[in-house]
């Protein structure tokens, strides 16, 4: 019975978690953590282990593979060089030097390099702390280096954790042949199955339950089919996502789109939540396994690599600046470069998250002779420690953006007022030939051009930002009206069920075509 309470305890802490976290304007995956420590202190969770196949095959795909699907594909190629030292470079050399810290500190080498490769890869999903703070570009760029840095990140803890048990042996050719693989093999096996997703997606295109079945089994098979083969299962989800970014607006109907999103947002959002508290859980256990000298020195230890893990990252992110503007100075490099003060802010956007705490917890019990892994829980108290030392950065996350001076990113709202815009302008001149080959009436026609011409003064006029323009207001109160009108319409079908002169089903269907139409003439709300 514990997994059912586990279920419903985990659910009440997400929710409650986010409720108070709003209240005392506390990032919610720091409010997360507390909870599952406190939890921690129920005698029937302390048994509570959350396995690492768990987290790899229940937790990773789904939520990398969603973070992809919403990573801007042409903003990773602008800024793809950067995105490729920080997801490659950058992890090997906080690998490093965290394990070199830990050695000095105490720790035998080969735990010390365990630590280092766990806690070198950052979070994409802790990023939505910042999703409202950063402009665009560089929010893509921390986003898109979370996705991918993990797949290098898992290669140099695989080749720890095999030296450390005396499984493997430290030769240049290996290392450089498991990187490869990892790269090049994930994402050949991201890229077949998202041209294999695409073809059956033409397939079922009518049917909406098989195709969010399909949608929901991408993830999963991307990853276990890549990991089959050794290669990256994270590197293959990226991949997948980031082409199926692409192409879903072009083979998905516009009413499963809308289910997806709804299923993908309330899903992944429960889940992150959930792995939060289950970070905390972990950290408890693992520090009640610890004497009381042994926790003294952990903590310091955990001080001293979340300090490495910070200085590291913003020592490369002003190192890699400089070096870049020194090699390239082609004007349209000098259009891509980011303030002093803006590095500042990208340098405490390095959370843990999910990657670190799955490979910590993969780390055997046994070594190749069949002896404990030497100090497997001071490596999982330091990774916990790490993970909600990372995080508390986000309280202080909107005071430096305040003194980052940060400008603000009218860009996004820029091309959407221009591609909405040139599509209705196209739409226009269009009409005539579509009214000729659907054979449409030229009254429903003119009637539909009034509509689009006034809609594309209501455009000309928002981007002058008269609120007392004619088209503005007009617009504002016919938008009022038929929100007016669609709340009445709802109440009159809920009063013919309550009557019993239609029937539920009836209902649901019809309520559904109000919801949508509420939702498409409610004011626009700008997405992380």
């Amino acid at each position: 019975m514990l997994g059912l309470e586990l279920v419903v305890l985990l659910g009440l802490a997400t929710l409650l978690g986010d409720v108070l976290s709003k209240h005392v304007r506390i990032t919610p995956p720091v409010v997360l953590l507390v909870a599952g420590v406190l939890l921690g202190f129920i005698p029937a969770l302390r048994e509570v282990h959350l396995r690492p196949d768990v987290v790899l095959l229940l937790f990773l795909p789904v939520l990398l593979y969603w973070e992809s699907l919403n990573t801007s594909l042409n903003q990773v190629r602008i800024h793809l060089r950067g995105i490729v030292l920080l997801s490659t470079v950058l992890v090997i050399v906080t690998a490093a030097s965290v394990a070199a810290t830990a050695h000095a500190l105490g720790l035998p080498w080969g735990p010390a390099w365990v630590l280092g490769a766990a806690v070198a890869p950052t979070d994409a999903t802790a990023l939505g702390i910042v999703g409202r703070l950063l402009p665009r570009s560089q929010i893509t760029v921390l986003r898109a280096e979370s996705l991918v840095n993990d797949g290098t990140a898992l290669v140099v803890y695989g080749v720890a954790v095999g030296i450390a048990t005396g499984r493997e042996h430290l030769v240049a050719s290996h290392v450089g042949w498991l990187f490869v693989r990892a790269y090049a093999g994930g994402a050949l096996v991201g890229a077949a199955i998202a041209w294999m997703a695409v073809r059956a997606r033409r397939r079922i295109r009518e049917d909406p339950l098989q195709g969010q079945s399909l949608m929901l089994l991408v993830p999963f098979t991307t990853y276990l089919i890549a990991e089959e083969i050794g290669a990256s299962g994270v590197v293959a989800v990226v991949v997948c996502g980031l082409i199926m970014s692409q192409v879903v607006p072009r083979v998905v109907r516009a009413d499963m789109r809308l289910q997806a999103n709804a299923f993908w947002t309330v899903a992944t959002h429960l889940l992150n939540g959930s792995l939060f508290v289950l970070v905390g859980l972990e950290l408890h256990s693992s520090g009640k396994r610890l004497s009381a000298g042994d926790l003294s020195w952990t903590v310091l230890t955990a001080l001293a690599a979340t300090a490495v893990v910070i200085g590291v990252r913003l020592c490369h992110l002003y190192a890699s600046a400089y070096l870049i503007r020194l090699l390239d100075r082609r004007p349209k490099q000098r259009m891509l470069r980011f303030s002093n003060r803006s590095r500042l802010v990208s340098g405490l956007c390095g959370f843990r998250g999910a990657v670190s705490l799955a490979a910590v917890l993969a780390v055997p019990l046994h070594s190749a002779s069949g002896a404990p892994f030497p100090d497997r829980d001071v490596i999982v108290f330091v990774t916990g420690g790490v993970i909600v030392l990372t995080l508390l950065q986000g309280l202080v996350l909107p005071a430096a953006v305040r003194w980052a001076r940060l400008p603000r990113d009218t860009t996004p709202e820029q091309e959407r007022h221009l591609a909405e815009t040139i599509a209705t302008q196209e739409a226009l001149e269009a009409l005539p030939r579509l009214a000729a080959a659907l054979g449409v009436d030229d009254d429903v026609a003119e009637r539909l051009r009034a509509e689009y011409e006034n809609h594309l003064t209501f455009l000309r006029a928002r981007v002058d930002g008269d609120e007392a323009h004619p088209a503005l207001r007009t617009e504002r109160e016919y938008r009022t009206l038929r929100l007016a009108l669609v709340a009445s319409k709802r109440a009159t079908l809920v009063r013919l069920r309550d009557e019993r002169r239609i029937d539920d089903t009836v209902l649901r269907e019809l309520v559904t075509r109000l919801d949508n139409e509420e939702v498409g003439l409610a004011p626009h709300r700008p997405t992380d």
